[in-house]
């Protein structure tokens, strides 16, 4: 923590903090985005309910690294392969560390790092743990765009964070 940092609230997951005037919330735990493409072209995407929102939206598959007591020391690339298999059902043959972003820099200082997921194997259903309701998605990549435009008219969030990575796939 900064020196200058004054803590207004502190959760289990968040801090509330001012500095310089400035408020902003500051993540406990580090966050895993993964980006991951079947053998068949197409995209693994979750949708879930989320209450800051009061709507399902549909996202990358992701989690926090270290959140649960026993996995407090938890790789990062770790955590990214439990959370791809607990999310979607799928496991990697390969995960590389992509990139860090800063998600919302004037309201947090969370950083995601994108994962890339390669080499996929199903191997179960997904759905997330027992909190959470998890919906998997397969999204071709020729589809994309007009099923996420579907899903928006349908009153779903989609998380910004689906074009980032849809941009890296098509540069990559």
């Amino acid at each position: 923590m900064n020196t200058r940092d004054k803590v207004l609230y502190q959760g289990a997951y968040l801090t509330l903090k001012s500095r310089n005037g400035w408020e902003f919330v500051a993540r406990q735990h580090q966050v895993a985005v993964i980006i991951a493409w079947t053998v068949e072209d197409e995209l693994l995407l979750v949708e879930q309910y989320r209450e800051p929102l009061g709507r399902r939206v549909i996202e990358l598959p992701a989690g926090l690294v270290g959140d649960e007591s026993e996995l407090e020391d938890e790789d990062f690339l770790d955590a990214a392969a439990r959370e791809l298999e607990e999310e979607t059902g799928w496991r990697a043959g390969q995960l590389t560390e992509f990139m860090t972003c800063p998600t919302s820099a004037g309201m947090s200082d969370e950083t995601v790092m994108f994962v890339l997921a390669e080499n996929l194997v199903q191997v179960g259903r997904g759905g997330g743990d027992d909190s959470e309701d998890i919906v998997v998605h397969r999204v071709r990549k020729s589809f994309i765009d007009q099923w996420l435009d579907e899903r928006r008219s349908h009153g779903l969030g989609i998380d910004p964070k689906i074009y980032a990575a849809l941009y890296w796939s098509i540069k990559s």
